[in-house]
């Protein structure tokens, strides 16, 4: 199942053809899947930029295609003589602020066309590496199996991170090749495991959602408003400037007004939920 999947079935539960999600998972990977519908649409791009955690298993022994178990095994090593110390090593390398090259299999556009769509189609891709965070990767368990190193990770990471990545690159540094074996999201932004419903909940209508305002407070920080800056904001115009940079959710009473940034002396809105009255 992919994620466009799942806004399918989120379309037919919420009755409205207009639904997106904040951030693809993989089509073999778990986990948290924001969703958001009507004006909660706006808010998506937002959750997507926050950073995301997860838990995975590294197999050490074996390089893939796609850098995971669904891909063509490209070569197989012996991985008698890794230790758990070389293991350690590597990975705590890639800790902080790195530069990641993407996976060939992967949603990166080049030239306007996503790369897996190119490799499918027999071309030979190498994406350009990226700056990315990786903030924790902590060693949950390292295993023995039969020819193999399997590791589990817990990761929490910037967007644009690639776990695939940390497992082959992991593999390339000891000379064994690696891949991921598994993938699970377990939060985005403010949004873990212990909020999600399940995917048969979703499909029952067993659910509540979650109102913008309250969304918002999770997002951003909060400028509470007077009622007159309630009706400037209403018809789009700036108030004075916030006290930090960085955007603001402006909030009356209960309900999201606007979002504010500050620009040219001023915080102005980059996005009005009030329509004027």
């Amino acid at each position: 199942m992919t994620s466009h999947d799942v806004v399918a079935i989120a379309r037919r539960a919420l009755g409205t053809r207009k639904v997106g999600h904040a951030g693809t998972l993989d089509p073999m990977a778990t986990g948290v899947l924001v969703l958001g519908f009507n004006n909660g649409t706006r808010l998506l791009q937002y959750i997507t930029d926050g950073d995301k955690s997860y838990t995975a298993t590294v197999v050490l022994g074996a390089a893939t295609v796609t850098d995971d178990v669904e891909g063509q095994v490209l070569s197989r090593s012996d991985v008698s003589g890794v230790t758990d110390t070389q293991i350690e090593s590597e990975l705590a390398a890639m800790r902080g602020t790195i530069m990641q090259r993407p996976s060939s299999v992967s949603a990166v556009k080049v030239d306007g066309e996503r790369a897996y769509d190119r490799v499918r189609a027999g071309e030979t891709v190498e994406l350009a590496a990226r700056q990315v965070v990786i903030s924790q990767l902590d060693i949950l368990a390292i295993r023995r199996i039969a020819d193999e190193i399997e590791i589990d990770i817990d990761v929490t990471c910037s967007s644009g991170t690639f776990i695939r990545a940390i497992a082959r690159d992991c593999g390339a540094a000891l000379g064994v090749g690696g891949h991921l074996n598994s993938l699970r999201r377990t939060r985005v932004a403010g949004f873990a495991l212990d909020r999600a419903i399940s995917l048969t909940g979703l499909k029952a209508g067993e659910f509540s959602t979650l109102p913008l305002v309250d969304v918002s407070k999770t997002i951003f920080k909060v400028r509470e408003l007077a009622l007159d800056e309630t009706n400037e904001l209403s018809f789009g115009r700036p108030l004075s400037a916030n006290p930090h940079d960085g955007i603001y959710a402006a909030i009356s009473g209960n309900e999201l007004i606007a979002l504010l940034a500050n620009k040219d002396g001023f915080a102005k809105p980059t996005a009005v939920f009030a329509a004027a009255k």
